[in-house]
């Protein structure tokens, strides 16, 4: 899975829109492998970068848990962690 692409269900407050669009956009990008897209390109990529977004969304809106909440600050924490550790020289 792409490094960039973070959890978004089940956090209080939920994931907003930008969340979504930016999980959507890196997903499209790993699939299609462009960064940017050609100009030919362009509209098959920025409309699927909209349909993951929208599918994302619904996914998030449906799905049911009875785990408490995950607070943002100590999950970027762990992450955080996680990465020092990885990266220590």
């Amino acid at each position: 899975m792409c490094r960039n692409i973070r959890t978004l269900h089940n956090f209080d407050p939920p994931a907003t829109s930008e969340e979504v669009q930016a999980a959507a956009l890196q997903y499209v990008r790993k699939v299609s492998g462009f960064t940017k897209p050609s100009k030919a390109n362009e509209e098959a990529f920025n409309r699927a970068v909209h349909e993951v977004a929208h599918v994302t969304a619904h996914l998030l809106e449906d799905l049911v848990t009875n785990a408490p909440p995950k607070d943002r600050e100590v999950e970027a924490a762990k992450r955080r962690a996680r990465a020092a550790e990885r990266y220590a020289a």
